[in-house]
């Protein structure tokens, strides 16, 4: 590095990519708060930072003709998230045969949950634990001072002999204003598919205050040495103008996002912050929200402040599950009766669930299926359940011998479970919707009618003669072309979408 200029040139490398069919995109992927936030820290201090968003699976000479026309730097970031290492260590691979002096870290939440997996890596020089902005601001500085790197809180670092070293983490800052407005314009902003409809993602926070199994946030929490500060929000006021400086930018958003993990984490700034959002911004907006800490007058104000749908983590139907494995303590009662409110003010919701859960079988799968149609879901995501490391459940898997030696990354059910087989978690996935929708009206019909139409329901679940196997073949092809028609109008005809969405919220949506 040529210390005389007194600043370093970064490229952050993001792999954002679930369909592992596509082989060629221009546009559209998603926006990283994570890397427009380090991005914003280290161009404040003048360095230069440039991204190299990868849209789908490159070649070799797709990727290294990408990486050469941005350019030569002096530090290469990959965010690696746990499905994508696999890609990740190709990419490094090819990154190394075209620049061998660069220094190569890596960041993102695989390296936190498992770093010596991914500094094991050949070609990777060091790994970020945690947040990255001052970590990565301080070896940018030290390596523009040509000083001594190596000692740079919350980096691991490969030295030459092959010893790693770990330094210690950074304490967490509990004042999320400190960091700058995140770099919108790292990213082809007005290109990420969402923009293309109108649509920000954004984050008010950092961190959660709960410990599900499934989730890494127990095993993020445990890294700091002040872990008690893990979950922090920036102030009302500021997050207000962090909403304001990104519509000035972009004045064709007309829906906000928020991606928080909880967004009524903590119901004292929720209740300012929505107030104020309702005052000053006054746009259509979503947000996760957690259960077992809302009220029916929040639920009242949110619809007043522009919230048309709900997102909520109902994860499992089977109450037993949801306590002993999920650690989310939750009655069917309680959630049953906090869909009532959304319903009652004009809130559509939308439900996470997890399909494929540690001892889970068919018979489990259908309770969720049918506590989503008791609670009258509009939207329901069933995600097939993935055993990240670090995570307690993971663990729980792995000692039953439910996780393979090696999970492929195009792996459709990462765990084998003879009770509840792959074809079998796949046909749950991908008929889920349809199921909930049927038990909406077995709920609805009179007895003598509802009950033996739930029975026959019930054998098309958990029937052995179902042809589930053919069935899943036949979804897949369905997913493939609506896929293909969805992004089409998205990509080329974005006003359509927009009027198809303001058509589908009509009622929630209005004032």
């Amino acid at each position: 590095m040529n210390t005389s200029e007194k600043k370093a040139r970064v490229l952050l490398i993001y792999p954002d990519y679930t369909d592992r069919n596509i082989t060629k995109r221009s546009g559209g992927g998603n926006y990283s708060e994570g890397l427009a936030s380090i991005s914003a820290v280290l161009k404040q201090e003048g360095h230069d930072v440039d991204l190299l968003h990868l849209l789908y699976i490159h070649s070799e000479e797709d990727f290294k003709s990408k990486l050469k026309a941005k350019g030569e730097f002096d530090i290469i970031g990959f965010s690696i998230r746990t499905t994508a290492l696999p890609d990740a260590k190709k990419y490094i691979k090819w990154t190394r045969e075209t620049y061998p002096d660069v220094f190569i870290i890596s960041g993102g939440y695989h390296c936190t949950l498992a770093p010596d997996e991914v500094l094991a890596v050949d070609g990777v020089d060091a790994v970020t634990i945690g947040d990255g902005e001052y970590a990565m601001l301080d070896l940018c500085n030290l390596m523009c001072a040509g000083e001594d790197f190596t000692n740079t809180e919350s980096i691991y670092f490969k030295l030459e002999d092959g010893a790693i070293k770990k330094n210690p983490i950074r304490p967490l800052f509990a004042d999320l204003e400190r960091l700058p407005i995140p770099d919108f314009d790292l990213f082809d902003y007005e290109n990420l598919e969402s923009v293309k409809v109108g649509t920000a993602i954004v984050m008010m926070s950092r961190g959660c205050l709960y410990s599900c199994t499934y989730c890494g946030n127990s095993q993020f929490r445990n890294v700091y040495p002040n872990k008690k500060l893990y979950a922090r929000f920036r102030s009302p006021e500021n997050a207000i103008l962090y909403l304001k400086t990104l519509l000035e930018k972009y004045p064709q958003i007309k829906v906000i996002n928020f991606r928080d993990a909880i967004f009524n984490m903590f119901p004292k700034w929720f209740d300012e912050f929505i107030e104020l959002y309702k005052k000053e911004i006054n746009l259509p907006c979503t947000g996760n929200i957690r259960f077992d800490i809302l009220t029916e007058d929040t639920v009242r104000r949110m619809k007043e402040a522009g919230f048309y749908t709900i997102d909520m983590g109902l994860e499992s139907g089977d109450q037993e599950t949801r306590y002993k494995l999920l650690k989310r303590f939750h009655t069917d009662e309680m959630l049953i009766n906090c869909s009532k409110w959304f319903k009652k003010y004009g809130i559509e919701q939308l439900t996470y669930n997890i399909i494929g859960l540690p001892y889970e079988d068919i018979h489990k799968a259908l309770k969720t299926i049918k506590l989503n149609a008791k609670m009258e879901s509009d939207r329901m995501i069933p995600n097939i359940f993935y055993p990240y490391p670090g995570t307690e459940l993971h663990d729980i898997a792995m000692e039953a011998g439910f996780v393979p030696d090696e999970i492929s990354p195009d792996t459709r059910v990462p765990l084998v479970q003879e009770q509840f087989p792959e074809h079998e978690v796949l046909y749950i996935a991908a008929y889920f919707g349809h199921f909930v929708k049927r038990y909406k009206w077995a709920y609805k019909m009179p007895s003598w009618l509802g009950k033996p139409y739930e029975k026959w329901l019930d054998y098309r679940v958990t029937g052995k003669l179902v042809p589930k196997k053919f069935l899943v073949f036949v979804h897949d092809k369905y997913v493939w072309v609506r896929t293909k028609i969805k992004t089409f109008i998205i990509h080329k005809l974005p006003s359509v979408y927009m009027k198809m969405r303001k058509i589908k919220y009509r009622k929630t949506m209005a004032s």
